[in-house]
C-alpha cells in the first residue's frame, strides 16, 4: 500500500462525525401498531394494501393482522423487490398468487409499467400503504407512492398511510433534483436525503402539487408516536435485500451514488453497501468477490472476480452525504485513463451539475458550497411538513 493510500484512508475513515444515538425500534409506535386507530375505517370495505417484507408489526405481517380482523383483502400491491422481498432491484415482477393467503399480487414494478391503472382498483374502497422508507431520494418506494397516489385521484379511492419512521431523518444533504433528470429513481425536486418520513413526504406531495394536473389525493396519514427526526431509529427488519443493517441504510446516501459508476459497492456479497471496489489490486488493499445471489444479487456487477477497494463495515456514518469516496475513486480510475461515471450517474445525483464539477476537479467542500441556496430554500419548504419534533 502507497503512503498516498494511507494518507487517503485515514482522511476517509477519521472525518465521520455521529451525532444521533441508537434507540430500539420498540420504543417508537408506529403507524401499523396503532389498529384502534384505523381498524374502524376498514370494516365492511375491500382494501387494496401496498406492501412489502418490512410491512410488520412486532414480527407479524400487517397482512396476516388485518386478515385475522376480519379485513377484506382483495388485492396486495407490491413495490420494487416484491411483496415477499425475494426480487434483485431493479428485477421486473409480474402479477401473481401469494401462496401463504391465497390473496392476488398485483406487481407495481413490471417491465412495461410501474404506473397503477384504473383496473388495479377496480372494486377497491380503501387503499393501505406500509412500506418501510429509509429518506434516500433514489430508493425507489417513494416513487411508488407518487404514482400511487396519482391513482387513487384519479380512480376517487382514499389512500390510508402507515407512517413508519426515517432512519435518515436527522439531516438533509445533497443537490435537489432538477426537472430535466427526472426519473423513477428521483421524481421530486427534493435533495438526495431529504429529512422527511414516507407520511411527511406524502404531504409534501400532496400540497405542493407534484401529483399529475396538482390533483390532490384524499389521503389520512396514521402518525408515529414516540419519535423525532433525532430518534436514532435501528430498523427491525430490512427494508429492501440489499440494506441488511444499519451500517449499509446509513452510508447508502453516499454509496448509492456509486450505482452510477464503474464501482461495485458489493452487491453479491453479505455486506452490500458497505463496501466499495473495481478489479484492479492497485486500488486497494481491501478485497472480495461478488457472486450471484438469488434475490439479492442474481447477477452482480465484477461476478466472480476479485475486487479491490474500501471496506467500511466499522466506519461510524456521518451524517451528511460524503463525496470523499467518489472523489478518491474518480481520481484513481482518471490517473489510470479508465471512464469512471456510467449514464445512469446523473438520474442518481438529481444533477447532471455534480458530475461535471468531480471531472472539473472540484474538492468535496466547493461542490458543497453548490448546494446551499437550493438546499436553504428546500429546508424552510420541508418545516411546512414536519409531523414530529426536529
Amino acid at each position: 500500500m502507497t503512503f498516498r493510500w494511507l494518507l487517503t484512508l485515514s482522511f476517509i475513515l477519521l472525518s465521520y462525525p455521529f451525532t444521533i444515538t441508537a434507540h430500539t425500534a420498540s420504543q417508537v409506535i408506529t403507524g401499523a401498531e396503532q389498529l384502534d386507530a384505523y381498524l374502524p375505517k376498514l370494516r365492511n370495505k375491500n382494501i387494496a394494501v401496498i406492501a412489502n417484507a418490512a410491512s410488520q408489526v412486532k414480527g407479524v405481517h400487517l397482512v396476516d393482522i388485518l386478515l385475522k380482523h376480519g379485513v377484506i383483502i382483495k388485492k396486495i400491491l407490491a413495490p420494487e423487490h416484491g411483496f415477499r422481498g425475494q426480487k434483485d432491484a431493479g428485477e421486473f415482477d409480474e402479477d401473481t398468487i401469494d401462496t401463504r393467503t391465497g390473496i392476488e399480487i398485483v406487481s407495481l414494478y413490471k417491465q412495461q409499467s410501474k404506473r397503477l391503472t384504473p383496473s388495479m382498483l377496480e372494486g377497491i374502497d380503501l387503499v393501505i400503504f406500509d412500506i418501510q422508507d429509509v429518506g434516500v431520494r433514489f430508493f425507489t418506494y417513494i416513487s411508488t407512492l407518487h404514482y400511487v397516489m396519482e391513482a387513487c385521484v384519479s380512480c376517487s379511492k382514499p389512500l390510508l398511510l402507515l407512517d413508519r419512521p426515517n432512519p435518515n431523518a436527522h439531516y438533509v444533504d445533497g443537490p435537489v433534483l432538477e426537472k430535466h433528470v427526472q426519473s423513477f429513481i428521483g421524481m421530486h425536486p427534493i435533495p438526495i436525503v431529504y429529512g422527511l418520513t414516507i407520511g411527511e413526504l406524502a404531504s409534501m406531495i400532496n400540497e405542493e402539487g407534484w401529483l399529475k394536473d396538482g390533483l390532490k389525493c384524499n389521503l389520512e396519514i396514521i402518525s408515529l408516536k414516540n419519535y423525532t427526526h433525532q430518534t436514532g431509529y435501528e430498523l427491525p427488519h430490512k427494508p429492501s435485500p440489499n440494506l441488511a443493517n444499519r451500517q449499509a441504510v446509513a452510508l447508502y446516501p453516499s454509496l448509492g451514488l456509486f450505482e452510477g459508476t464503474i464501482m461495485s459497492v458489493g452487491r453479491g456479497t453479505d455486506y452490500p453497501f458497505q463496501v466499495i471496489g473495481y478489479p484492479d489490486k492497485t486500488w486497494g488493499n481491501f478485497n472480495f468477490i461478488p457472486v450471484s445471489i438469488p434475490g439479492m444479487a442474481t447477477s452482480p456487477k465484477y461476478q466472480d472476480k476479485q475486487c479491490y477497494g474500501l471496506d467500511l463495515r466499522e466506519v461510524i456514518p456521518s451524517s451528511f452525504i460524503k463525496l470523499a469516496y467518489l472523489l478518491h475513486f474518480y481520481k484513481l480510475a482518471k490517473e489510470q485513463n479508465i471512464p469512471f461515471f456510467e449514464k445512469s450517474f446523473d438520474l442518481h445525483a438529481g444533477h447532471a451539475t455534480l458530475r461535471q464539477q468531480i471531472e472539473a476537479g472540484l474538492s468535496e467542500k466547493e461542490i458543497r458550497a453548490s448546494w446551499q441556496a437550493d438546499l436553504n430554500r428546500y429546508k424552510i419548504l420541508r418545516k411546512n411538513y414536519l409531523l414530529y419534533p426536529e
